[in-house]
């Protein structure tokens, strides 16, 4: 563990990387630091207006393209653009996400926030696994320690909703989901690596987003205890040019501050059992499987 920062990324000339979610917050700045050391980087963006924006203050060979987690028939039109061609991704990260919003559907009727921050990149994932040559990176948080996931519910179907449960669940999701992508690499011979990473407590246009008018204001008004975008994908960019393990999980030292390195995860996230039955529920919900 050192005091790392994106000053000492090394060249990606000539590789490419996905980024989900980049047009602003910490995919805006885990894709402009990519673009700025030589990577071709995709800003993989539901609002492309946006999008563009965002490519315009970056650096180098930077392409938006449209992509909208909450919506699995876009999500396959994103991976059939590159199945189509002869286009390799080195690295995809898993960044979008949203955060304690009240309750919603998906267009294919999963809760919001398990559709948008798990099952969306569930798909996108094993979609593009054929063309991925590197790595999988996928963005957890800190509140993965107050999720559960809930094989039986996971949609939140038959149990009041809680916003704050559901984003927990979500990113207990994201860790899963990355254990068990890398048991299913490793047994097929795959050289690929799954690995997580956590902002710590970053300030981004998340907090302005959960819908709810007080939690708006409270997460605002903490913001300025949070340490910056550029701290929180500095986590990011460690887990996407470093070598660790396959099934590592990236952030700061002492949680919301620190040093770059591996950081713990709750039991709960450790789970084998409750990591294979989430793999096999996401494919029957999303129709998508392990390809390899």
């Amino acid at each position: 563990m050192s005091d790392w920062t994106a000053a000492r990324l090394p060249s990606f000339a000539g590789r490419t990387v996905i980024v989900t979610g980049a047009n602003s917050g910490l995919g805006e700045v885990t894709a402009r630091e990519l673009a700025r050391v030589g990577a071709r980087v995709i800003l993989a963006c539901r609002n492309t207006a946006k999008g563009d924006a965002a490519a315009a203050g970056m650096p180098g060979d930077v392409e938006v393209r449209p992509l909208d987690l909450q919506d699995l028939a876009s999500v396959r039109a994103f991976a059939d653009g590159f199945l189509e061609s002869t286009d390799t991704v080195d690295v995809l990260v898993n960044n979008a996400g949203i955060m304690a919003v009240p309750y919603a559907q998906t267009v294919d009727g999963f809760e919001s926030q398990i559709g948008t921050n798990h099952l969306g990149h569930f798909a996108l994932t094993n979609l593009l696994l054929p063309k991925v040559t590197d790595r999988v990176v996928t963005v957890s948080s800190l509140m993965h320690l107050i999720g559960k996931v809930s094989i039986k519910d996971l949609n939140w179907k038959s149990r009041p909703y809680f916003a704050w449960p559901a984003y927990g669940q979500s990113k207990l999701a994201n860790l899963l989901f990355t254990s068990e992508l890398q048991a299913r690499l490793t047994a097929s011979g795959s050289a690929v690596r799954a690995v997580a990473a956590h902002p710590g407590y970053s300030a981004t246009n998340l907090q302005g987003q959960t819908g709810n008018e007080f939690g708006t204001k409270f997460w605002k008004a903490a913001n300025v205890m949070a340490t910056s975008a550029d701290f929180g994908a500095r986590q990011t960019l460690y887990a996407v040019s470093q070598d660790v393990p396959g099934n590592s999980f990236i952030g700061p030292r002492f949680g919301a501050r620190g040093a770059t390195g591996l950081s713990p995860r709750s039991p709960l996230a450790s789970s084998k059992g409750t990591a294979r039955a989430l793999w096999e529920l996401s494919e029957q919900l999303t129709g998508t499987g392990f390809p390899l």
